[in-house]
């Protein structure tokens, strides 16, 4: 794989039966990119990412992530990524500080680096009151902020988030933007799948699903210019709803 690609997939397939819900999918990722990943409901694109993070099984195909081969090395690549899930991937009845020290562990950072994360992480998020509470207390924006945090403690060459921002308001929506932009302004590739089509907008480049397979891939402005529209959510609806 070339230095600067760190996802590369080649007819990537996957099928449940007779259904195929992921049907020969084509694309790379740089190193430092903002990619997104869209599609409506049913699309594919949760299956597709599931294969990419060494979690589900491809049907044929082939794909590299970080390196590593999604047959051959699936447990490689869980500990060269990170991953945030589209429902929140902390634990509720633990502390915030308990979270961070548990999930350090389990990214295998040793006591000295999850202290040294933990003062990193309290000071830029200014969590210096909450450090103590239990996570369950905290309004949701709060907790998909810590999450995408946590996912990043290990320095994964790349993040995977699964609709990050799902149900949180628009500043806090904008705040979480500015940490997706500092984490790939500092080489961490960042995966998105989202459905608010705004944020498409914020992409390096974007690709798009439909019926499992990938109708559009480009960067927003060439995608409006190539439909004639002049939004990502006119040129969702035009691939999604083949609508003229």
């Amino acid at each position: 794989m070339e230095d600067n690609i760190v996802i590369k997939v080649e007819n990537l397939t996957k099928k449940f039966g007779d259904f195929t819900a992921v049907d020969a999918i084509t694309f790379e990722v740089k190193k430092g990119e903002i990619f997104g990943f869209l599609g409506a409901n049913g699309a594919g694109k949760t299956t597709a990412m599931k294969m990419l993070i060494g979690i589900g099984k491809p049907t044929s195909g082939k794909a590299q992530v970080a390196g590593f081969d999604v047959f051959k090395n699936p447990e490689d690549i869980k500990k060269n990524i990170g991953y945030m899930s589209q429902k929140f991937a902390l634990y509720d009845d633990l502390t915030v500080k308990e979270n961070i020290t548990f999930f350090g562990g389990i990214y295998g950072l040793s006591r000295k680096q999850i202290e040294e994360k933990r003062r990193q992480l309290v000071e830029e998020l200014g969590l210096q009151e909450i450090v103590d509470g239990l996570v369950g207390a905290l309004p949701l924006g709060w907790k998909q902020k810590i999450s995408f945090s946590v996912a990043l403690l290990h320095n994964p060459k790349i993040v995977f988030l699964d609709e990050p921002t799902g149900g949180v308001d628009p500043i806090t929506r904008r705040q979480f933007w500015e940490m997706i932009y500092k984490a790939s302004s500092n080489g961490t590739t960042v995966f998105v799948t989202t459905h608010y089509m705004d944020e498409a907008e914020y992409c390096d480049r974007v690709s798009i699903m439909v019926e499992g397979r990938i109708e559009a891939l480009d960067t927003p402005n060439k995608l409006k210019k190539q439909f004639k529209v002049n939004s990502m959510n006119d040129v969702f609806l035009k691939l999604a709803r083949n609508i003229e």
